[in-house]
């Protein structure tokens, strides 16, 4: 029996900022990571979770305590609401379904790939969809679902376990490929952000939330004190909203908290630019989400499982491999043309890489590493998450469905 050591809320939480610290550490000194953007808490968030792999190997099980991990969450989502004011969703509304239309595409692609490749290494076909979209762009939670499923319905042993390691598979490899395949598309095509690439774009666009960690910000404390009561109105509401909607027992319609946290936002947003009321300070926004969103992600990186995936087979393992290499090469060729061949495509693309493997946290964090070398993409930042954190659960749901009534 592995001895437990058991991390306290406080230790966790500075351990969680030391993932950061170590991950600009790291990039700093090795150019290859630099070069291509690979994002600070993937870097740091993966030697922290190696480390403690080798001390479980060992015998010694280590448990963090992370009771503000999915709070930082649903504050980041709510940042992304905040920023959606109806001047910009005018303006990149119908991105957000021609994003869909090419995710949703994708879908059935990550399908085909994870069925075939199982019935050539003589693998159950269903055991092609949890290596498919169940766990690539359905993630964790989708994958246990689905798991349990499998289990009650087909009599599949051990599907649990290869689901969680599957997610966990692509929550890395969409952290790793999306930065890279932005900064190849930047390059090839010599794309820039309308908005410039300075660390002061606040001076001149003073409504825009760029997300960027450099950013120079003249922010006061009332405003930080300002901000933090309206994000917790946000994840707070999203709370008892979920609460609400659950209470009608419609089983199909599964909305994740943080979809409403960003809803919220919207709506406050957009109520204080109509009627003209105090509004907040984009800049405090701006610094907010991006610290939510780091620390979430160093959280939730170095609390990962990584000796799930050792007990992966070899062709699981192929599998995968697979799926992050068309993923990268269908967001590089297909998503890039489709939503416009500029800048904010190249940005998407990289989210597509995210969430097509990962989860949508995991998107956001790719498009973050990617706007703080590059300039703003404020369309990037509200289509990905709203297809990532919404529609594509329905899609998802509705693709397999009808995959299961063909191969079933």
């Amino acid at each position: 029996m592995n001895q437990l050591i058991s991390v306290g809320a406080l230790e966790s939480f500075l351990i969680a900022i030391f993932v950061l610290f170590l991950g600009h550490f790291i990039n700093a000194r090795v150019p290859l990571l630099k070069q291509f953007n690979i994002p600070e808490p993937i870097v740091g968030g993966l030697v922290v979770a190696s480390a403690i792999t080798v001390m479980h190997l060992n015998g010694i099980e280590l448990e963090f305590h992370l009771p503000l991990q999915h709070t930082f969450m649903l504050m980041f989502f709510a940042t992304v609401g905040l920023a959606a004011n109806y001047t910009q969703l005018i303006k990149g509304g119908a991105k957000v379904f021609v994003f869909l239309a090419v995710a949703s595409l994708y879908i059935v692609v990550q399908n085909s790939i994870g069925i075939s490749l199982a019935t050539a290494f003589g693998l159950d076909p269903l055991m092609g969809l949890i290596a498919g979209s169940i766990t690539l762009s359905g993630g964790h939670g989708t994958g246990a679902a689905w798991a349990q499923t499998f289990q009650e319905v087909y009599g599949m042993e051990n599907v649990l376990e290869i689901a969680m390691a599957s997610a966990t598979f692509g929550l890395i490899m969409g952290g790793i490929i999306g930065s890279p395949v932005a900064q190849r598309l930047i390059d090839k095509n010599q794309l820039k952000s309308q908005y410039g690439n300075t660390h002061k774009t606040h001076e001149q666009f003073p409504e825009l939330v760029t997300y960027n960690e450099n950013e120079q910000e003249n922010v006061t404390a009332k405003k930080v004190i300002e901000t933090l009561f309206v994000l917790l109105i946000c994840v707070v509401g999203a709370k008892y909203l979920e609460q609400w909607v659950r209470g009608f027992d419609i089983s199909w319609l599964m909305i994740p908290d943080f979809v409403y946290a960003l809803f919220i936002g919207v709506i406050i947003t957009n109520v204080q630019e109509v009627t003209k009321v105090k509004k907040l300070d984009v800049e405090t926004v701006d610094i907010l989400g991006t610290v939510s969103l780091a620390l979430f992600l160093a959280m939730a990186l170095m609390s990962l499982k990584l000796w799930n995936i050792l007990d992966l087979a070899i062709p699981f393992l192929v599998i995968l491999l697979v799926q992050s290499i068309m993923l990268a090469l269908f967001a590089y060729f297909v998503t890039y043309r489709v939503m416009g061949k500029n800048y904010d495509a190249s940005v998407i693309a990289s989210g597509h890489c995210g969430f097509g493997l990962g989860a949508t946290p995991t998107a956001v964090m790719n498009m973050g590493s990617v706007v703080n070398r590059f300039g703003p993409s404020p369309q990037a930042f509200m289509v990905v998450p709203i297809v990532g954190a919404f529609f594509i659960d329905i899609v998802n749901l509705i693709i397999l469905q009808a995959t299961l009534s063909i191969i079933g």
